[in-house]
């Protein structure tokens, strides 16, 4: 009665399978009340398939080997039972085993795979995916990208503080969302996973949407939801590393079947798990089928992939001389680095318009460039130097600043050596690293002013946006997975000022081409004043692509001092006239409501300053980001115009 399709599983062996799933796991077999179980178990003595419709007998229904290693079965079986592989292993122990390619999960703490089918929801975003793949002629690289972050079990609660169901997180998240400007939301880990600490890091089902907020439909329902407004779906997955738990990949059919062998190369000290044998093939099928699997069956628009340094460095985490080398005797996981080449040219070959991220800490090159270069294929990559680096300029006593303003602007000489997201992301906000609100230095007042601040200038230097939830509206806590954010703070004005600001740095954003367009070359960023240590302070501009021979300028003005600066010289390439759209102290936002000028619109007709040819004179607000449309002279303009034209030939 087996259906297994033998090229599937050719494919499988040989590391090409991009839908694995649809041959290994739980199928109904059509017109019949049977279900064809198959599972990859090489070395396994005996296998055989236990669940409540056969009251987990494990003489009911045994599974024949088949020649490659896989096993099969055809039992009587119901959509909704659990069931799980009994295996005896290589080693003579036996094991209870879910299933690797489960489509759903028993709720924890019980860990048992789910007989579950997908086909049974009615889509409405087509539109929404038609645009989305249209982005391979106009990438993300020059569109707006900002993401709001979330781990949806502490995002809200219920009263009783049980979980919101998928759909019931979707119909209140949408609306906040969307009010806030946000581009896309990003969702810590959703695949199955046995314990809530780990935030879903540590993987159990990479096919199985957690059972914890609803079914595998209720899943599709909020990303619908978050498509029918326009809201993209990020999800973090973790390839990186697995946990030892009984029923899941560790010694699987009784031996290492998806980690090395070697405990020097599948233990991951650091964190307690098990390392993917990325060289095998059988493990490259999964892990891509995996990914192809979210993107086909949930129509999500990217993946952050968790820990992708621990996946290319052999050393990673370990002592001085601990680990096994390449090759070539060198640290790099040269099977880990064709594994994510071939990831990201699967899938962008797939799904042209999704987004595959890479959180990187080091300084491995060309994680943004394409494999066939050299690269690593990712579309962006989390720019953790310019987090690291402003969190500690901003933890910082406003005195010692400037010795220290480097932090302030290092991150403008790499900037455009890969596709960089900026993120203020979970990882900062627990563990003792305190709020964002509460690393910034100084008084109440300074603090608020600070973060202000410090939003101010991420949303205008290059790079996409991402804050982590309740960052928004300055938690002073730190994130507990536990409970939900703390909502109350809204009754607060300093809370509800905060949220009202970064509201409108993303209305700002998603207007201004100028701040999203070209955020991988200097074509898009020129420093003004660069070097004020003095001052602590800074200005630039940013630039948008020419339209109908214009192009769009903003000036961004930082002073990361609680000092009023008067009079304050900043250079400017031509004269002209400059707007301001933005000021983070103002009333509004909760500053204290210093302006940069009596009049509304100002001229820059000073002379000559920092090698530019024109300069206007501002008085800076304390601790303050401000925003300025800059038009350069109608002369000026003009000449550019005929350049232009004549460069189109329409001169």
């Amino acid at each position: 009665m087996s259906q297994i399709n033998q090229e599937d599983l050719y494919l499988f062996h040989t590391g090409n399978a991009q839908k694995a799933w649809l041959t290994f796991g739980a199928h109904k077999l059509p017109g019949q009340k049977m279900y064809q179980f198959c599972v990859w178990a090489p070395n396994a003595q005996h296998v055989s398939v236990v669940g409540e419709f056969n009251q987990w007998n494990i003489d009911s229904c045994p599974m024949k080997r088949e020649p490659d290693g896989t096993f099969t079965a055809c039992c009587p079986a119901y959509h909704g039972a659990l069931y799980k592989y009994y295996i005896v292993g290589y080693d003579g122990i036996v094991r209870y085993k879910a299933d690797p390619f489960a489509f759903s999960s028993e709720l924890r703490p019980g860990n048992a795979s789910r007989i579950w089918a997908l086909d049974s929801f009615a889509w409405t975003d087509e539109e929404y995916l038609k645009k989305r793949d249209r982005l391979k002629k106009r990438s993300w690289y020059q569109r707006p990208v900002s993401v709001y972050e979330l781990h949806l079990g502490s995002w809200k609660r219920k009263s009783d503080n049980s979980f919101y169901n998928y759909r019931e997180i979707a119909d209140l998240l949408v609306p906040y969302v969307k009010g806030m400007g946000f581009t896309h939301v990003e969702l810590l880990p959703v695949t199955e996973h046995p314990f809530d600490g780990s935030w879903g890091y540590q993987v159990t089902g990479y096919y199985a949407v957690t059972s914890r907020y609803g079914t595998p439909q209720d899943f599709m329902y909020f990303v619908d939801r978050m498509h029918q407004a326009g809201i993209g779906v990020i999800l973090d997955w973790v390839p990186a590393h697995f946990p030892r738990d009984v029923h899941g990949l560790a010694k699987f059919d009784g031996t290492c079947l998806y980690e090395h062998e070697n405990p020097l190369q599948g233990e991951q000290p650091q964190w307690g798990t098990l390392i993917f044998n990325y060289g095998r093939p059988e493990v490259q099928s999964f892990l891509i089928s995996a990914a192809m699997f979210f993107l086909e069956h949930y129509h999500i628009d990217g993946l952050r992939i968790d820990a992708v340094s621990s996946m290319l460095y052999l050393d990673f985490g370990r002592e001085n001389g601990c680990f096994v080398p390449n090759k070539d005797g060198g640290n790099l996981n040269l099977d880990a680095i064709a594994f994510l080449q071939k990831l990201n040219t699967t899938v962008l070959s797939a799904y042209p318009g999704v987004m595959m991220i890479a959180e990187e800490s080091t300084a491995y090159p060309m994680v943004t460039k394409p494999p066939y270069d050299g690269g690593l294929g990712f579309t962006h990559k989390w720019d953790m130097g310019f987090m690291n680096d402003m969190l500690d300029y901003m933890e910082m006593d406003h005195l010692f600043r400037r010795d220290n303003h480097s932090k302030l602007t290092f991150s403008m000489l790499y900037a455009f050596s890969e596709n960089y997201i900026l993120p203020f992301s979970h990882d900062e906000v627990v563990h003792g690293k305190r709020s964002m609100v509460s690393k910034m230095y100084g008084d109440y007042w300074q603090q608020f002013a600070s973060l202000r601040a410090l939003y101010g200038y991420m949303f205008a230097h290059p790079g996409k946006k991402l804050l982590f939830m309740g960052c928004e509206f300055a938690q002073f806590i730190e994130w507990d997975e536990k409970k939900e954010l703390d909502w109350f703070l809204d009754q607060y004005e300093s809370h509800r000022k905060m949220s009202e600001y970064v509201k409108k740095l993303n209305r700002l954003y998603r207007k201004y081409r100028a701040l999203y367009e070209i955020d991988d070359s200097w074509e898009g960023f020129q420093w003004m004043n660069a070097d004020d240590n003095e001052n602590s302070a800074a200005a630039f501009l940013r630039l948008s692509k020419p339209y109908r021979g214009k192009k769009q300028q903003l000036l961004c003005v930082v002073n990361f001092t609680p000092v009023v600066r008067e009079h304050y010289k900043i250079a400017l390439p031509e004269k002209g006239t400059l707007k301001c759209i933005l000021n983070s102290d103002a009333a509004a936002f909760g500053g204290s409501g210093v302006t940069p000028a009596a009049e509304k619109v100002l001229r820059a007709a000073g002379e000559g300053f920092l090698g530019r040819a024109s300069s206007i004179e501002l008085t800076l607000p304390p601790l303050s980001v401000m925003y300025f449309e800059y038009t350069q002279d109608p002369e000026k303009t003009a000449k550019q115009k005929r350049k232009f034209e004549k460069r189109d030939g329409k001169g």
